[in-house]
């Protein structure tokens, strides 16, 4: 077997590709695309010449066989429609594959948007945790942010235009008014940072349609409150968490880390509601 190398293409700029990344494009026998259309386009840009095949969620199983023989008689790339591979793509199943095969792999690392996004936001960048593409489900949705709710390091998130406002009213309700930062259209023409308080953020995208490919940056969990809560307020939050789902231990659970309240009170307060 050959190698198979897991090349980062740009996010946006076409200008965002390393001299490595060329090479290897140049010389490989095959590239695996997660859509050839899109690759066709930074290989035309380069004019590069090497044979495409596509690679992507729905034929993940059925290309194996392709790819290995091709690794058979050469290398093999592979890249994604932006950014580097195997990071929220199927990419992973066929690194996975690979190895297990004892297949060399090797990556070419470049653009991102998660990091592009997390050095950009003007959040910690000492630590932080990636969510992926968060669910689209409400109530799925809720659970996903609750589970994280006393990470204190900056969350990290892909999410679709047409559901940030929704996210953010999530934001609200499970983990509070925290800093959060939309980056969209990273390395585009229209790119756009938007900082703030999720509310504020959130406002500021219901009078200005979202467009385009969006990072959603959330601040972690801080160290303590920065007031105590009211216990109307601690109802208020009670009552929110109960609708979508959670059971009153997790919702008292989680007011209490947000409220600055004994949880043993909160839970008290939850009977009330």
């Amino acid at each position: 077997m050959h190698t198979l190398y897991i090349v980062a293409t740009p996010i946006g700029n076409l200008e965002d590709i390393t001299l490595r990344a060329l090479r290897v494009l140049r010389e490989v026998r095959l590239i695996a695309a997660e859509d050839t259309r899109t690759t066709r386009k930074l290989l035309d840009r380069y004019q590069i010449a090497a044979p495409l095949t596509s690679y992507h969620e729905h034929n993940k199983l059925s290309k194996l066989d392709v790819i290995f023989e091709a690794l058979a008689e050469g290398d093999v790339a592979l890249v994604s429609d932006a950014g580097t591979p195997g990071i929220s793509d199927p990419g992973y199943e066929l690194i996975g594959e690979a190895i297990a095969r004892g297949v060399t792999v090797v990556p070419i690392p470049g653009p991102n948007a998660l990091v592009a996004a997390l050095v950009g936001s003007g959040l910690p960048t000492d630590g932080f945790v990636y969510l992926g593409f968060l669910p689209r489900k409400a109530a799925a949705l809720r659970s996903a942010l609750h589970a994280v709710s006393a990470e204190r390091r900056t969350l990290i998130a892909y999410e679709s235009p047409n559901r940030l406002v929704e996210t953010l009213d999530a934001v609200i309700a499970t983990l509070g008014d925290r800093p959060v930062v939309v980056a969209r259209e990273l390395t585009k023409l229209h790119e756009q940072f938007i900082r703030g308080n999720a509310s504020a953020v959130r406002d500021h995208f219901r009078e200005n349609e979202p467009r385009g490919e969006i990072t959603l940056l959330i601040g972690g969990a801080p160290d303590q409150p920065a007031e105590t809560w009211d216990d109307e307020r601690v109802r208020d939050a009670l009552r929110a968490l109960l609708a979508d789902g959670l059971s009153r231990r997790d919702a008292a659970r989680l007011v209490a880390e947000q409220s600055g309240r004994e949880r043993r009170a909160v839970y008290d307060l939850s009977l009330d509601v």
